[in-house]
């Protein structure tokens, strides 16, 4: 098998790692196998790649996440740079509800994430010029988008960071319990 995959606290949430082949002149991995990630319980057909640069340390992205029907499962990777990388769960009928994992992803580490539907997601970079890319299974969809407020204080997320750099749509995000149902 190609991947290493390792279920964390909310075992919903999948931490990925590839298996990496170095030598002098650099490296060679797989980023997805559908059989190998299949054969673990990851079953989403991913339909949607995005990219994101952030050129400053301190960004804050997040938290975001698409109600149903048009709802995403996340597969997080970091091409450049490093994140501090959260998912929460927003699953109202969930033990961990309201409960958020993190992990570092880094173009070191080539580790990646997997988060299922029902889970908001964001990240804050912890080096400049940081690149994330992320494979999405539904499109994105405007009208469905919603978000959760970086620093609601009943999740009370421990972001390496007191005063990040937000967009102005995530810096007037509401808390966790104002969203309306997000699954």
């Amino acid at each position: 098998m190609s991947f290493t995959f390792k279920r964390l606290e909310i075992p919903d949430v999948i931490l990925i790692e590839p298996r990496v082949l170095e030598d002098e002149r650099g490296f060679f991995m797989e980023t997805y196998k559908w059989t190998d990630f299949t054969k673990f319980g990851i079953k989403e057909r991913f339909i949607q790649d995005n990219h994101s640069k952030s050129v400053a340390k301190g960004v804050l992205r997040g938290l975001h996440f698409q109600k149903e029907p048009m709802g995403q499962a996340k597969l997080v990777r970091v091409i450049a740079g490093s994140v501090f990388d959260v998912a929460v769960d927003i699953r109202r009928d969930s033990p961990t509800y309201g409960k958020w994992i993190s992990v570092v992803l880094s173009a070191k580490n080539k580790k990646m994430l997997y988060i299922p539907e029902g889970f908001a997601h964001g990240f804050c970079t912890l080096e400049k010029d940081s690149e994330v890319i992320y494979k999405c299974s539904n499109i994105y969809s405007p009208e469905h988008e919603r978000g959760i407020i970086w620093n609601d204080k009943d999740i009370n997320i421990q972001w390496p960071i007191e005063n990040p750099i937000l967009s102005e749509k995530d810096s007037k995000l509401p808390l966790l319990d104002k969203i309306d149902s997000p699954c």
